[in-house]
This record gives structure tokens, C-alpha cells and sequence, in this order.
């Protein structure tokens, strides 16, 4: 065990050490935000120019004025809660776009005339995306509770959270998901992307450390005082933490940017991001990471070189393509027999079974079974690949081939 964390130990002060990965971890963060910051304070200042940024409160971000055209009579009075001048009657739509075009509003509303009886709203936004400007959406929202509630304070607040509800899913096959909202697509999808993208990355630490200690035959002289297994064991735990704390920073730094703009992502009902699903997560990242990882190290120490081994990758990584190809059938079936395989079987499970956990629903034997498959895997193959650190592998000469490269992880040559 000594050895291991001396391995460990080695392997995270050897790659900290390096301008590029440091460049990775906090630069391209750093310049993101700047770039981000710079493009909200100008965006903020010809707001600011243009009558919009009257009335901000003093507790959030700045409201921009918005109108609205009332074709169901319903508004009589603005909510208390919202500043003067935020919100501007229009007499009918074409003023209101008008407006728009001035400049003279950042937004307008459309309240239809059966708007009481449908409950639908038309929202005409130029900058429209996904994430939605906190301290914004609250201001018509209250102005219509006011007006349906007789401007009643408690009913308002009431109105705004009628009950807290703790939903199971008891057929977690007919759970219903809005086809319409893009983001019933886009939020597995990402996961899923992020998800193999982080995997990846942080078997390509490995595989370069391992190609670059081969050709400077360090991992000869490494290999006289450790043994193969506490050799891979320590650079896989050393690197991959490194690779989970660079996607922590960027994802850290993403949701610090959100938050610092008044931003959030407007998930639709049904997807899951709790602590369990968190945890879940971690164990899948951890247990895919010592699968794949450990497959990129045996490409490193069969290649004759880093350029062979980098180019072999796709030998290592293709089962992770396989689930992004049929995120579309994943996405509208996460629960359905193609799905469900792909999340137990233990290549494809890490990504897969991450997708639909956040889609909610997945019964606790399958997530238990699909772990269990996958710890099975992760010690067949990171022992597999402990034989291929030995002298008659690290010392040829051969070009790579795939035969070459099983054969060895079977203990063939």
C-alpha cells in the first residue's frame, strides 16, 4: 500500500507541475468568465443606456422594463411586489412590437383573451435561451397571481407553491415526458456527453503518462522497486482524482458564472439532480474511469511510441460511442429493453446508466446490478492490464495491432 501512494503521490505532483495541465484546470476557466463577465457588463451598460435598467431592485439583478398586451382584461393592477415602470400596458401587439424595436422594452407578453380558461401565455423575447434570468420571470408571474387573487399577499404566496409533493415512479416506463421541450433532449444528452467526455479525458492522463515513462524508460527502473499492479493502481488513482478535480472546477465555475448573472437552468419536471443521483454518478465516474483508464495504460505500454498509442484510442473507447449514437432512443425510452441493456452492460453502463438516472425512475436493483457488473469488470481488466507491464512488452519494438494488444491483456504473450 506504500507503494501505491508513493506511485500516487508521484504521478499527481509530476502532472500538477506541468504549465498545460494548469493552463487547463484554471486558465480556460479564468478566461471564460472574463469573457462571459465582459459580454453581461456590456450587454447590462446598453441596457442600462436605454431606459431598461429602470426600477432594478437592489437585491438581484437589474429588471429590464417589459410590456404586455391584455386581450383577456384580467390585469387591473401591477403586484405590489413588482417596481414602477417595469411592466408597460400596450393596446394591442403591433405597438408592443413596436416598442420592441425601439428599444424602449426588452420583452412583451401576449395574455389572450381565454387565458383564464387555458392558461396559456405568449412570451416574445429576442434573447430567449435556456437559462432563464432569475428576478425577471417572478415579475408578470406575481402581477397575474395579483390580479387572479385579489392582490392577497398570503394567497400569493400560497399560489406560488401550493403543496410540496415527494413523487415515486411506480412504472417508471410510463413516466410522461414533454417531447415539445428541447431540453427533455439536451439535458441526457449532456449528461451523457460530459459524462464519457470526463472519462476520456482522464484515461488520456494515464495513457500519456505511461507512453511518455516508456520512452524514457522510467517505468523499467519503477518497476524494479513496485509491482505492475501497485504501479497502475497508483497512477490510476492518482490521475484520475486529478481528472475529477479539474471537471469539478470547470463545472464549479460554470455554475459560480450562472449564479453570478442571476441564471438558472430551467429544468423540466422529471429529471433528477439529488444528492443520491450525485452520488450514484461519482460511483459510476470512478468505477468507468478504472475501466477505461486502465485500457488507455495498456495501449500505452504495448505502442512503441505515444503517437501509435494515441492513435489506437478508438480501439479503447468505441463502446462509449454507442450510447451517444442512440441518444434519441435512450432519451424518449429510458426505460425501455435497449436501455436498460446498454446500463448493464458493463462498457456502456457508466454513460448509460447516468442518463437514466437523471431521467428519473430507475428501480435500485438495476443501479445496483449494473455498479456490481461494472466493479466486476474494472478488477478483470485493471489486473488484465497489470500483465502488460513487464519488461518483454515495455522493451518491444513491435508496431501495435489489436491482436497483439488482446492477446497480451489475455495473458497470450
Amino acid at each position: 500500500m506504500n507503494k501505491t501512494l508513493l506511485v500516487l503521490r508521484y504521478e499527481i505532483l509530476t502532472v500538477i507541475r506541468r504549465k498545460s495541465f494548469l493552463f487547463g484546470v484554471f486558465g480556460l476557466p479564468l478566461i471564460l468568465s472574463l469573457v462571459v463577465l465582459i459580454v453581461s457588463a456590456s450587454k447590462g451598460g446598453s441596457s442600462g443606456s436605454s431606459g431598461g435598467g429602470s426600477g432594478g431592485s437592489s437585491n438581484g439583478p437589474e429588471l429590464q422594463v417589459e410590456g404586455y398586451v391584455d386581450q383577456s382584461g384580467l390585469i387591473k393592477e401591477i403586484s405590489r411586489d413588482v417596481p414602477p415602470g417595469i411592466l408597460v400596458a400596450y393596446g394591442d401587439e403591433a405597438s408592443a412590437r413596436q416598442a420592441l424595436k425601439a428599444g424602449e422594452i426588452a420583452a412583451y407578453y401576449v395574455i389572450p383573451a381565454d387565458y383564464v380558461e387555458k392558461g396559456d401565455l405568449t412570451y416574445v423575447n429576442p434573447d430567449y435561451h435556456i437559462a432563464l434570468d432569475r428576478g425577471q420571470s417572478w415579475v408578470m408571474r406575481r402581477t397575474i397571481f395579483a390580479n387572479l387573487l385579489g392582490n392577497d399577499p398570503e394567497r400569493i404566496a400560497r399560489a406560488g407553491r401550493p403543496m410540496d409533493v415527494q413523487e415515486k415512479a411506480l412504472e417508471p416506463s410510463r413516466i410522461q415526458r414533454d417531447d415539445d421541450n428541447p431540453l427533455t433532449f439536451f439535458i441526457p444528452y449532456a449528461t451523457m456527453v460530459i459524462f464519457s467526455a470526463v472519462m476520456a479525458m482522464s484515461g488520456g492522463l494515464l495513457l500519456d503518462s505511461v507512453g511518455k515513462e516508456k520512452q524514457n524508460r522510467l517505468t523499467e527502473m519503477l518497476l524494479l522497486s513496485v509491482s505492475p499492479s501497485q504501479l497502475l493502481t497508483g497512477k490510476i488513482v492518482g490521475l484520475g482524482a486529478l481528472g475529477l478535480f479539474q471537471t469539478l472546477v470547470w463545472v464549479g465555475t460554470g455554475l459560480t458564472l450562472m449564479r453570478v448573472r442571476g441564471q438558472e437552468l430551467n429544468v423540466p419536471p422529471g429529471f433528477e439532480f439529488s444528492a443520491s443521483v450525485l452520488a450514484w454518478g461519482l460511483l459510476f465516474f470512478l468505477l468507468g474511469y478504472a475501466v477505461y483508464a486502465s485500457q488507455m495504460a495498456g495501449l500505452g505500454a504495448l505502442a512503441p511510441n505515444l503517437r501509435e498509442a494515441s492513435q489506437a484510442v478508438i480501439l479503447v473507447i468505441w463502446p462509449l460511442i454507442i450510447p451517444m449514437s442512440l441518444t434519441a432512443i435512450i432519451g424518449k425510452e429510458p426505460h425501455g429493453a435497449l436501455a436498460t441493456g446498454l446500463s448493464l452492460f458493463p462498457l456502456t453502463a457508466p454513460a448509460t446508466m447516468m442518463m437514466r438516472l437523471v431521467s428519473g425512475g430507475v428501480p435500485l436493483w438495476q443501479t445496483l446490478l449494473a455498479a456490481g457488473l461494472l466493479a466486476l469488470t474494472a478488477i478483470l481488466i485493471v489486473r488484465a492490464v497489470a500483465r502488460t507491464f513487464h519488461a518483454q512488452h515495455l522493451l518491444s519494438g513491435q508496431p501495435f495491432s489489436v491482436r497483439r494488444y488482446f492477446g497480451a491483456l489475455l495473458g497470450r504473450t
